[in-house]
């Protein structure tokens, strides 16, 4: 029999950590990247499967989504046929489910499935090749999770809701974007063709489901052509994105109707929103991930001595806070958890090709791995609640499903949120008030348009909806007293108005102050008052139709 050191591989370790008894840093990508593909497949039959839509929280954001998605299988374009200042992916996602499902009810879980399956081979690839199994794992859950859950991230495991979906997706495909800081494992073959397709897919995916998103991802793919051995993919990924970007503007002729949106939006709200004490808000909520991180950064930056790799860990720190800064959102800087990741990752590389390997050095590389997954275990496990019990929720048909043929299917539940599910009663209520009264309208209404937050009634009735209005209006994000679309552009395909009383659901005040709603009217009342008539009034609507008949503009 051979000695056993004849059998050992190339790569065997030493008794500092490198021995064949020590199986903890063994690589084996082959195994990764199908464990990953597995965990998106579960995750998205979770989500798929019962076809059915449970909120517990923020029903209007719900409605816009939905909203959007009816709109799109009317033949709308998002940004070129309606103004939003979100990225068209946040409405084609939903229509996507919509279409497959044949349901509003399965549009939001069917769609985010859909976007699990599209971004699940990018993120086996990129772990795969560039992580130790355990970050690569525990990195991968964390992310998918992050997509696939229906909530809010920081907020309590029972407000489950698919509102605002797209702040989840970016995260999840930004992150994995910034883990191909790393270069391929030595061990590794290097595929660059998948390093490039990669790339490209993750920016695409986040350039157009919101702006912010994609502007720090653009950033960091020009960042990555200074990085040696890494310009070719990047700049390859870049050429396809800005070639993507052309040859989309020139079929969909939209990408130029998106950036004006949200050109409009940043002229109201800046890069940086909210006053001083709202930023050192968000500051103090990520407080410990920023804590986390900074001590992998200090331990990876002892061992490299890499400027680059500080000016990488200082890029995900300020970006991932200027996005979550656009956010509705409190905690969840998730690329905080890529950068700690890239640091986690460093020093295990470092312990593995030093000449004279330390038991000190696996042993810190050892403690930066448990750091990493002491930093991603507990959201994993708070992000796991809510995506359970909205699958047994939907599977139960918990809840009260909303009344309309075309959103059966969707309900609101008290998943031990009282408070929450009297606000979402009283919502529906006035959206079923509305919603009988535009029923005994004759002629059939057309064009509805709501001066409040959402618009359901479109989508909930069947009707066709008008063009050239905007898919929301939030005060202080898209609109203000100052920067806002002119009346006579927003209501010019408008047929009927409906404009909210005080009793129409839940209006919460503004930071400063402001009723939203009675800022609208006043922006938009005038108009109204002269060019519309008052139709009908019920307990939480007054109805105004367009007074002389429309003529169709070419469009």
């Amino acid at each position: 029999m051979p000695p056993a050191t004849a059998m050992r591989p190339s790569t065997s370790f030493d008794r500092y950590g490198r021995t064949g008894r020590i199986r903890f840093w063994t690589r084996d990508a082959g195994r990764v990247a199908p464990i990953v593909l597995a965990i998106a497949a579960v995750l998205a039959l979770v989500l798929a499967l019962p076809g059915q839509t449970v909120t517990t929280r923020y029903l209007s954001d719900l409605f816009i989504a939905l909203d959007g998605a009816h709109r799109v299988l009317a033949g709308q374009v998002p940004s070129r046929d309606f103004h939003t200042p979100l990225g068209p992916l946040a409405t084609y996602i939903p229509a996507a489910g919509y279409w497959l499902s044949g349901t509003l009810a399965g549009a939001m879980p069917v769609g985010v499935a859909l976007a699990i399956a599209v971004l699940a081979p990018a993120m086996a690839h990129v772990f795969a090749s560039r992580l130790h199994p355990i970050a690569a794992l525990p990195l991968a859950v964390f992310l998918l999770l992050i997509v696939a859950v229906p909530t809010n991230l920081g907020e309590s495991v029972t407000s489950v809701s698919h509102a605002k979906f797209y702040n989840r997706l970016g995260w999840g495909a930004l992150a994995t974007l910034l883990v191909m800081y790393l270069p391929t494992h030595p061990e590794e073959e290097r595929r660059e063709w998948a390093d490039v397709a990669s790339a490209a897919v993750l920016t695409l995916v986040v350039v157009y489901t919101k702006a912010t998103y994609g502007a720090v991802a653009l950033a960091f793919l020009l960042f990555m052509l200074v990085v040696p051995g890494q310009r070719r993919w990047a700049a390859l990924a870049l050429g396809i994105v800005v070639v993507s970007a052309g040859v989309i503007e020139l079929f969909w002729r939209g990408t130029a109707a998106y950036a004006a949106d949200v050109s409009h939006t940043l002229r109201i709200g800046g890069v940086v929103r909210g006053s001083p004490g709202q930023i050192f808000d968000h500051l103090l909520t990520n407080f410990a991930d920023y804590v986390l991180l900074a001590l992998l950064v200090v331990l990876a930056l002892r061992a490299t001595r890499s400027l680059r790799d500080a000016l990488f860990y200082a890029f995900c720190a300020v970006g991932g806070f200027l996005v979550i800064n656009q956010n509705f959102q409190t905690w969840g800087i998730i690329a905080i958890h890529a950068a700690a990741a890239v640091a986690a990752e460093r020093l295990v590389r470092n312990a593995e090709t030093a000449p004279e390997p330390t038991e000190r050095g696996w042993s810190v590389a050892a403690g930066a791995q448990l750091v990493f997954i002491a930093l991603v275990l507990p959201p994993i496990v708070h992000c796991t609640i809510p995506l359970t019990l909205h699958a047994f929720a939907a599977t139960a048909r918990a809840g009260d499903e909303l009344v309309y043929p075309s959103m059966k299917g969707v309900r609101i539940a008290n998943l031990w949120t009282p408070g929450e599910y009297g606000a979402l009663t009283t919502e529906v209520a006035a959206m079923r008030d509305g919603t009988e009264a535009l029923s005994r309208l004759d002629p059939k209404p057309a064009g509805v348009f709501v001066l409040d937050f959402a618009n359901p009634f479109s989508a909930a009735l069947g009707l066709a909806p008008a063009r050239g209005d905007a898919a929301f209006l939030q005060w202080d994000r898209n609109v203000d007293r100052q920067t806002f679309i002119p009346p006579d552009r927003l209501l010019a395909d408008v047929d009927i108005v409906m404009e909210p009383k005080p009793g129409a659901g839940p209006a919460a005040k503004t930071p400063t102050g402001e009723d939203p709603r009675a800022e609208i009217r006043a922006l938009y009342g005038p108009h109204v008052a002269a060019n519309f008539d008052l139709v009908g009034e019920t307990a939480s609507w007054s109805i105004h139709r367009r007074r002389a008949a429309r003529f169709d503009t070419p469009r």
